[in-house]
């Protein structure tokens, strides 16, 4: 029996009723979508830690809209992906997503709470209206809704994020504590591995559909 099948074969004995997928930039990128930090993470020689602030926004607000209208013209022409559409299989599951794409609401996933937000509204800041996304420095949303999730779940599924910022960063802490079994799905070996119960490494357009398949069976 192969190390995921050892790791299938534990979470069905456990027949989790209450799953949360946590997912990140790493499960949008297989749609097109760039992930804005790392290698490749320019737009006109600047950083997305340069634009995504108050300060910036503040300084320079059309150059901050015109680097979000952008970001809204690669995702407007993107579509969810084999790791987006096998989440939305597990009907029931809570989402949380540190994307603010909208692609696991396109997929069909019905309880997604967008940590960042969503690229595509709008909400005031001063003289203008500014994208309704957490910027660098700013309070993540749904923390409340997400510790409850993670307080009720028996299976905490990570994938395509790195696991290092906080507080997403001890999402898999929370839900072991609570007894939760906990999976990564990653590209490779987040900063985070070591409190996973189990950890799968490679593409989540290939990961998540296979585990998704073997689950449901």
């Amino acid at each position: 029996m192969s190390f995921l099948e050892q790791a299938l074969e534990a979470i069905r004995r456990t027949k989790p009723r209450n799953v949360v997928f946590f997912t990140g930039a790493g499960v949008s990128a297989e749609s097109g979508i760039p992930t804005f930090r790392g290698a490749g993470g320019l737009w006109r020689n600047f950083r997305a830690e340069d634009l995504a602030t108050p300060a910036a926004f503040a300084r320079d607000p059309e150059l901050v809209l015109e680097w979000y209208e952008w970001r809204r013209g690669l995702i407007r022409a993107a579509e969810p992906n084999a790791a987006h559409q096998a989440i939305a299989r597990m009907a029931d599951a809570v989402v949380v997503t540190q994307n603010v794409d909208g692609l696991h609401a396109r997929a069909g996933s019905r309880n997604v709470i967008e940590l960042h937000g969503n690229i595509f509204r709008e909400r005031p800041s001063g003289a203008h209206m500014r994208p309704d996304v957490v910027w660098f420095g700013e309070m993540p949303y749904g923390m409340d809704d997400i510790f409850a999730a993670l307080r009720e779940a028996d299976l905490f599924v990570s994938i395509g994020t790195s696991g290092a910022v906080y507080p997403a960063a001890g999402f898999v802490q929370a839900a072991a504590a609570n007894g939760a079994r906990t999976l990564e799905l990653n590209l490779v070996p987040s900063e985070g591995t070591r409190w996973f119960h189990e950890a799968r490494h490679g593409r989540a357009g290939e990961l998540v559909p296979g585990w998704v398949d073997e689950l449901l069976a």
